[in-house]
């Protein structure tokens, strides 16, 4: 195979005329930002995926950060979750004050492993964040079912997983809260976003006041007008702007679409993959729907023998952009000074050693697909 004329990354965000066009009219609108279409773009992401409510906000990590602070997340308490993911799902922990506590994972799907949770439970934890994986839900009903028995809030990171089914459910209804991510390479995209799925009005209201500095204007004074606002607490400025929610408006009506797609390329890959030796393709839970924001495969060093750092180079050469998600959150060095040690996770260390991220994105065509099974299958020596 030669080489590609143009990169392919591993995520890509598809946008089109109407999409631009949403954007338009918001900027020659009288309202950039705090004005209606934030809205309406929270009340259709809950009517999409079954919650009574939703809240946008800047971006996911500060939906996560909000999140923790509804629950009631402070110094002292624990809060369990997977260490493969993107740092923000332990992160937001730390900046309410508490204390990460990492859950091995499933060595079949990837995702939090419910007797590891289980096992981590201590007389401080207070809440649970599982991590739908590449788009892989979690075993919510097993979840649900330790976080009743425990008094314990789930939030559920669904940063991957718009758009994604639970035992026929849309994830988003499910959980205490749920965390929602359009960063570009996402299900949907806003440019950067976040929002906060939930069924409590009570998580609901602490939500809203939150993401605006814990400004309300409930409060009224009988000797002041209608300019008259409280803080009633410390919150911070984590709006998203109208022109972000109009692009999320025009984005989720191809949301169904996207998924499809996404769908259609996994099956590509599993069929073209699932006989080659050494690698091992992604399997999915029973009763689930993966939204397929990722396809991340194993490399079996027991079997090829090149290692991963190579082939990932001679891929990248080629113009493929294969990625690697993640590497263990307690591997960076924030959290190797907060005293966590490597090993203590051994399942989440043998997947991160051996994970490889193949492209996927909507706007593969069947083309595309195949030059990276041929890339892949030719950098490991593979008769094509």
């Amino acid at each position: 195979m030669s080489k590609r004329s143009s990169f392919l990354s591993y995520g890509r965000q598809t946008i089109d005329e109407a999409d631009i066009q949403s954007v338009i009219d918001t900027l020659l609108s009288t309202n950039l930002t705090q004005g209606p279409k934030i809205e309406e773009f929270e009340n259709d992401v809950a009517k999409y995926v079954g919650a009574k409510y939703a809240v946008a906000f800047s971006n996911g990590t500060a939906a996560l950060h909000g999140a923790c602070y509804a629950a009631g997340i402070e110094v002292g308490d624990e809060v369990i979750t997977t260490p493969i993911t993107f740092a923000a799902s332990a992160n937001c922990v730390r900046y309410v004050g508490g204390t990460v506590v990492f859950a091995d994972i499933d060595p079949v799907t990837y995702n939090i492993d419910l007797k590891e949770i289980e096992s981590k439970i201590t007389s401080k934890t207070k809440a649970i964040i599982p991590v739908d994986f590449t788009g892989q839900p979690v075993d919510l009903d097993g979840i649900m079912e330790i976080s009743k028995e425990h008094k314990l809030v789930v939030i559920e990171d669904g940063a991957h997983s718009l758009g994604a089914t639970y035992k026929g459910k849309k994830v988003g209804s499910q959980a205490d809260m749920t965390m929602f991510s359009f960063h570009p390479v996402k299900p949907i995209t806003t440019g950067e976003g976040g929002m906060i799925t939930t069924n409590s009005v009570a998580y609901y209201e602490k939500l809203k006041l939150f993401r605006s500095h814990g400004i309300s204007k409930t409060s009224y004074s009988s000797e002041q007008g209608d300019w008259y606002y409280e803080i009633t607490g410390l919150g911070f400025n984590y709006r998203m702007t109208d022109i972000q929610a109009a692009l999320g408006l025009s984005q989720l009506n191809k949301i169904d679409v996207f998924i499809e797609r996404r769908r259609e390329i996994a099956i590509m890959y599993n069929e073209q993959l699932n006989n080659v030796p050494g690698i091992k393709v992604p399997k999915q839970l029973n009763e689930t729907e993966s939204g397929w924001h990722l396809y991340s495969i194993q490399l079996d060093q027991n079997v090829i023998n090149k290692p991963r750092k190579e082939i990932f180079e001679e891929m990248r050469g080629l113009n493929i952009g294969v990625h690697v998600h993640y590497m263990p959150v307690y591997w960076h060095p924030y959290y190797q000074e907060l005293g966590y040690k490597r090993g203590i996770c051994p399942k989440a260390e043998y997947w991160y050693e051996q994970a490889l991220t193949l492209p996927l994105f909507p706007g593969m065509q069947d083309e595309d697909v195949m030059d990276v099974v041929k890339a892949l299958k030719m950098t490991l020596g593979i008769q094509i």
